[in-house]
């Protein structure tokens, strides 16, 4: 299975130019260099937002035409009316596996007085992949400007994976009448990916990367593990940000991960990031499981 990930910045590259057929190419051509693109996590997609730069239009919209015979999920952070109609900004799961299952989670936004900020969410597909049975993938970007709501979404993402396990583990009565109530798919495999505006070096990380031990109900103990440590323990995982724009920093850093459960440890194969296209402010990451 292979996996990829990108803040696409509304898919405005360092030129300025606005080009949703450009992220697309370079992403499956990034994919296909590693034996076939099978599921593509972009943050920062936007819907009617002629007020940003390039002035993107119906982006999903975009998506779909360009990914024919794809499932093409939004998860929406922002969803709003205003005087230019409906706005819609967030990110976007597209798979060509099977899918079983779509989930939507806000996460915190604890207050921070006169803090710019907006409202952050996790979005989840359970797909089936012949090798590895079923498998959550995750796709967020948590708060830039505010610490006290990243540190608040950090926690919300560690219990979110504390949840998945425990039900995994545990499962509810089971059901098959067709009703709501039907047997949901449970796994503790999942990849959990974005834009998280931390880097390795921060409490966030820690906190998001912290085991939890096992529980009275049988729930096992797990933890999240960044795959570009689990094939490079020893290494700083190389920058995703402000490698060619120093707008938000003075140095570059890393702070797009591809976090796997503990149970997907020893079927980390491959991680590569592209360090050199210009086609958004960050760099896409691609993770390979097998």
């Amino acid at each position: 299975m292979q996996i990829l990930t990108w803040n696409t910045q509304w898919c405005c590259g360092m030129d300025g130019m606005v080009s949703v057929e450009r992220i697309v190419r370079h992403a499956l051509e990034m994919g296909e260099a590693a034996g076939g693109l099978d599921v593509l996590c972009l943050q920062e997609i936007a819907v009617n937002y002629p007020a940003l730069q390039g002035s993107p239009g119906d982006q999903l919209a975009e998506l779909r035409a360009l990914l024919p015979g794809w499932a093409v999920f939004m998860g929406a952070s922002v969803d709003e009316f205003t005087a230019q109609g409906r706005q819609r900004f967030g990110n976007v799961i597209a798979t060509r596996m099977p899918v079983l299952q779509l989930q939507h989670h806000l996460l915190p936004m604890p207050a921070d007085a006169d803090m710019r900020c907006m409202q952050r969410m996790c979005s989840v597909v359970t797909v089936s992949d012949a090798a590895l049975g079923l498998v959550r993938i995750m796709t967020t970007h948590l708060e830039y400007f505010s610490g006290i709501q990243r540190m608040a979404q950090a926690q919300a993402l560690r219990a979110l994976q504390m949840q998945a396990c425990a039900l995994a583990d545990v499962p509810p009565r089971p059901a098959s009448d067709g009703s709501p109530y039907q047997t949901k798919p449970h796994t503790r495999h999942a990849v959990l990916c974005g834009d998280f505006n931390f880097e390795p070096h921060e409490a966030e990380y820690a906190q998001l990367s912290a085991p939890w031990d096992g529980t009275s109900d049988g729930a096992k103990p797990g933890r999240w593990l960044n795959s570009w440590s689990v094939l490079h323990p020893d290494k700083q995982q190389p920058p995703t940000f402000r490698l060619l724009d120093r707008t938000w920093g003075p140095a570059p850093g890393a702070c797009d991960f591809l976090w796997v459960s503990d149970s997907l440890q020893s079927h980390v194969r491959d991680w590569r990031v592209d360090s050199s296209t210009q086609a958004s402010d960050h760099q896409p990451v691609l993770l390979g499981l097998g």
